[in-house]
């Protein structure tokens, strides 16, 4: 779901590297210089020659990151004590993620608005599930963290990586599911019914929703899409691309780990229920 945005970011970087925006030269030719700021008056000013932007590190993926998660917390905390905000923060984050994902370059408001908005809608969710089962939430989120730290263990041994064949055929299950949840999401909105996931399947003898399998399926999903934002977060810092892009790579970070705390809050419910 997220490495799409990743990989365009990684290849935007890498033409801006070798030649950068015009908004980016401009912004620099109209800055004025060292020489500029001190001419006296009637002395002519001369715009500054371009300089090349700073290259991305990892400090920069890692502090862009913080920024957005500590955002998100202050939205989980709002949706947190008014969950009924869950709904409309859902479709609003819809929306800022489409326009995050299709902006050429990173717009650090819109990622922090996207990241407000996505904890104002996982707070509600999480207090609604918490009514439900005590104690999820905190097992759900010990689960996410869990998780992310052996994706990155497996990462950064090199067990888990992806060529191009292993991509293109993760974004095609990934997009897969992406279509199913949409429309299941619209027709659970207008029918009010439990939707695909509460359908109930008999398997070796065992009756249980098939929920069950659709959530293990999308929790290896969203795992293994840790892995293809640590590799795209990798060849950015290799390919020295600008560090206004670490804001795409950490949105693209947030993105994959909203998407599986949810699918892990969803999957434990079922193992709740009575």
């Amino acid at each position: 779901m997220a490495n799409p945005l990743m990989n365009r970011a990684l290849n935007e970087g890498v033409k801006d590297r070798q030649t950068p925006s015009a908004d980016h030269l401009n912004s620099m030719y109209m800055a004025p210089s060292a020489e500029n700021r001190n001419a006296g008056p009637g002395q002519p000013v001369q715009p500054q020659a371009p300089a090349a932007e700073r290259p991305m590190q990892y400090n920069d993926v890692f502090m862009k990151s913080l920024a957005c998660f500590g955002v998100l917390l202050v939205g989980a905390i709002v949706g947190w004590v008014m969950p009924a905000l869950a709904l409309p923060a859902v479709l609003i984050g819809l929306v800022l993620g489409l326009i995050n994902s299709f902006k050429r370059e990173p717009v650090p408001f819109l990622i922090l608005a996207y990241a407000a908005v996505e904890g104002v809608f996982l707070g509600g969710i999480s207090k609604i599930f918490e009514t439900s089962y005590d104690g999820i939430v905190m097992q759900a989120v010990l689960a996410t963290l869990s998780v992310f730290a052996v994706m990155f263990a497996l990462f950064k041994f090199k067990v888990i990586r992806f060529g191009a064949k292993g991509m293109k055929f993760l974004m095609l299950a990934v997009g897969g599911y992406a279509v199913f949840s949409l429309i299941n999401f619209f027709y659970v909105l207008f029918t009010g019914n439990g939707g695909a996931r509460n359908v109930q399947i008999e398997l070796f003898g065992m009756t249980f929703p098939l929920g069950v399998i659709i959530g293990v399926v999308a929790v290896v999903l969203a795992s293994l899409t840790l892995i293809t934002d640590f590799q795209a977060i990798e060849a950015g810092v290799d390919n020295k691309i600008p560090e206004r892009y670490s804001w795409t790579m950490a949105f693209s970070l947030m993105v994959s780990l909203i998407w599986l705390y949810v699918e892990i809050l969803r999957l434990l419910s079922y193992f709740r229920q009575d």
